[in-house]
């Protein structure tokens, strides 16, 4: 019997060692399932690189941003890798947001019996959140700039906070960066049979739905009628708060969106108290609203035609400060927001400059609390109303006022264009949105059912799209300028505006530095530019041009010509040739690319301007290969024009050509008799303009571009000073008058260079017709 019992307790003994043995393993193979709580900005992934960077045990970090070969999944890409690797002995980190219950009950569920649960909840101030999402760029999950801040706000408002109920072991909570480094270094520390104790920690208002103080931060309510002390210092992080949200097309296949799905269907139902941009104008900033040009009845490509939305976009924020443009759209599910929202992230557009927002633009402040002081219009070729769209909805808004004033400006607009019109005080837009001017822009049309389609010639059509949101954008800037210098002129001391005065005052500082100096914005349109009794056409510094004299010779010149700074006397060509049908008296001739007119004061008996139609070729020496085509048909046209007045005077001798340097902005052919009798020619800038190397001819012109791809231009000052020299025997003089009476007798033959590849012409010698 003795032996029998020692039996039994070494079969017993030999049980509870297996037992103890087994019950060890399983210890060493406890794993952990962490699963993050936390909106956007709260540091879920900088936690879980902490952790995996100096971890004792294996970590494999699942997050829905990148689950789907580094690309946003779903919610069950997520359960699947969790569970893989939790099958292959690896503990596991889910870094989403699992703000709600019912996103986190299913990877709860995962570990059953085979991990231990815990919740680590990063719940930092909702600032800190947003500023961090809004101000960090290149985000897995796209999820960055005011669209990232529109989406803390909504997944704050739904936060639930996670309970032992749900079936965690282990609930951290982090309330600061401090809370968040002990929580890394607990984990760091953990080794693969280490096991953390049971409970919560951390908490401190476990019935805190939403952070204290967070709607108070996303909602500043004001007393009706007055203003909220301090608006002009907010942040930027409150300027984006309510920048437009796109809302998901799938709950399983956004970054996040489990989180806020419900609430965004709901997005634009609520529209109680005021937000941060009420007033319009952040930090001083004038706000430009436009719609996508041509991507509606036009037909144009979205993905081309967000391209260029983006890189004009880019192109005017670095040249122009404290301005805001805004991209609107009716729709949530605008495919154009949506290209555009993106491409903007990636090119790292300052988000408080640029955004999307969806509504009616004709409602922006009144439903969308968003003040925009400036609206375009994608209008139609006639600027009438009708058509449907956002054309009719402008002109239904904005009453029979906005097409009284808009005939005033313009019966017509070619495509590639903008036109500015400034609406009365009693227009309904005015007085209820805070609009105060419109700006007319056409586009191209690929729509074969609508005037001028260009049949899918998208490299024509991405040049035309191109031009008109330069022209917009430029028609803004300009309006702008206009706004500053009428809201700053009671502070200024001085008897004649102009834009370095303006420079000189910190407030307006930016703007007017940018607006007035920088690149081809400060090229202005004539009716913002300043008022002009008269049209003024090219002249080469007479007397009656003297300010064209003091800045061509002050200024260094440059063969890049969009960084000259045009004065609004200078802009009466680009005015000329972007609305000839204000100019009918003027206009000799008209194309649909350029036009002629007399040159208002000639140097010669004849002497006329042909004149480019194309915005943004200010002078030859913006012309490339693809301008050749253009640039010969305006030699033919001056061609054509010189003989007909050489048939009118046979005695008369024509050149054709370029200035290096114009003294007035958009590019214009010469077409000047060398005859140079004129009481306008005065000086020696007058006589050298046109007779020394300055004057580039139009056929050597065209052949550079055409060979080299860009003109060779003689910008040297010092050759509108060179001495008098007659331009046939090249003998010198000391003066005008002299000179004038010498070649009135002049007998000599042109220098040789002239006299080859048609560089003159004569009735007994015609030039070679470009065509």
């Amino acid at each position: 019997m003795d032996v029998a019992r020692s039996g039994e307790m070494e079969e017993e003994i030999a049980s509870s060692s297996r037992a103890q043995i087994e019950g060890d393993r399983k210890a060493e193979n406890r794993r952990v399932v962490v699963i993050l709580v936390g909106p956007p900005g709260s540091g879920k992934t900088t936690f879980c690189n902490a952790v995996m960077s100096a971890a004792r045990r294996a970590w494999v970090r699942v997050c829905q941003d990148t689950i789907a070969n580094g690309k946003a999944g779903t919610k069950q890409q997520c359960l699947k890798a969790a569970s893989d690797a939790l099958s292959n002995g690896k503990s596991v980190l889910i870094d989403r947001c699992n703000l709600e219950l019912e996103q986190r009950a299913d990877f709860v569920k995962i570990g059953g019996e085979r991990a231990d649960v815990h919740a680590v909840v990063l719940d930092l101030p909702a600032k800190v959140c947003i500023s961090r999402s809004v101000k960090r760029t290149g985000h897995e999950g796209n999820l960055q700039g005011g669209r990232a801040a529109a989406v803390v706000n909504r997944m704050l408002q739904k936060k639930e906070l996670p309970k032992l109920s749900e079936g965690f072991s282990r609930i951290t909570f982090c309330q600061n960066d401090d809370d968040v480094k002990d929580a890394v270094n607990t984990y760091c520390a953990l080794g693969p049979s280490d096991h953390l104790a049971s409970g919560v920690f951390g908490q401190k208002s476990k019935e805190a739905k939403v952070q204290l103080g967070i709607m108070k931060f996303l909602k500043k309510v004001d007393a009706p009628g007055t203003e909220t002390s301090g608006r002009s210092n907010r942040t930027s992080d409150e300027i984006h708060l309510h920048n437009s949200v796109s809302r998901q097309e799938s709950s399983e296949d956004s970054p996040c969106s489990m989180d806020f799905e419900k609430e965004m269907n709901e997005d634009r139902k609520e529209q109680k108290g005021q937000t941060p941009w009420e007033n319009g104008s952040v930090a001083g900033a004038h706000t430009l609203a436009f719609p996508s040009i041509s991507t509606s009845d036009f037909q144009f490509d979205h993905e081309k035609a967000s391209n260029i939305i983006v890189e004009s976009v880019a192109d005017f924020l670095q040249k122009v400060d404290n301005v805001r443009l805004v991209l609107v759209d009716l729709s949530h599910k605008s495919h154009i927001l949506s290209l555009v929202r993106e491409k903007a992230a990636k090119k790292n557009i300052d988000s408080s400059k640029f955004f999307t927002f969806v509504g009616d633009i004709t409602q922006l402040h009144s439903k969308g609390k968003l003040r925009c002081n400036v609206i375009a219009n994608a209008t139609n070729w006639r600027l009438r109303p009708g058509g449907g769209g956002v054309n009719a909805a402008i002109f239904n808004a904005a009453g029979e006022a906005l097409e009284a004033v808009t005939k005033e400006q313009a019966e017509t607009l070619i495509p590639g264009n903008s036109v500015a019109v400034p609406l009365p005080s009693t227009s309904p837009l005015y007085q209820r949105e805070g609009v105060t001017h419109v700006i007319h822009v056409l586009g191209p049309n690929m729509n074969p059912q609508r005037p001028n389609c260009l049949k899918n010639d998208y490299v024509k059509g991405s040049k035309v799209l191109r031009d008109a949101y330069l022209s917009l954008f430029e028609n803004f800037a300009s309006i702008t300028r206009t706004d500053i210098k009428k809201e700053s002129s009671s502070d200024l001391k001085v008897k004649r505006e102009s834009s370095h005065d303006f420079e000189k005052t910190k407030k307006y500082k930016g703007i007017l530095s940018s607006l007035d100096v920088k690149d081809k914005f400060s090229n202005q349109h004539h009716q913002y530019g300043g008022p002009q009794s008269k049209v003024r056409f090219e002249t080469s510094n007479s007397s009656e041009d003297a300010e064209s004299l003091s800045s061509t010779t002050k200024a260094k010149r440059t063969v890049d010509s969009t960084k000259k700074t045009w004065g609004s006397w200078a802009l009466a060509l680009h005015e000329i040739a972007m609305h000839p049908e204000k100019h009918k008296d003027t206009v000799m001739d008209i194309s649909d690319e350029f036009l002629v007119v007399n040159d208002l004061y000639p140097k010669a008996k004849k002497h006329i301007l042909v004149l480019s139609r194309l915005h943004g070729l200010d002078s030859i020496a913006d012309a490339k290969k693809e301008h050749v085509p253009l640039l010969r048909r305006m030699h033919s046209a001056g061609v054509r024009w010189a003989q007909k007045f050489l048939s009118e005077d046979a005695s008369l001798i024509f050149r054709l050509g370029y200035h290096s340097v114009p003294s007035m902005r958009q590019l214009h052919l010469h077409v000047i008799s060398q005859d140079f009798n004129s009481n306008h020619l005065k000086n020696k800038k007058h006589w050298n303009s046109f007779n020394t190397v300055f004057f580039r001819d139009s056929i050597d012109a065209m052949e550079e571009i055409n060979q080299h791809g860009a003109a060779k231009v003689n910008d040297d000052e010092k050759l509108l000073s060179m001495e008098l020299r007659c331009h046939r025997c090249r003998s010198a003089h000391p003066n005008i008058p002299r000179l004038k009476t010498h070649i009135a007798n002049c007998q000599a033959s042109f220098p040789s260079h002239l006299l080859q590849n048609g560089r003159l012409l004569s009735a007994s010698a015609k030039s070679t017709d470009e065509t």
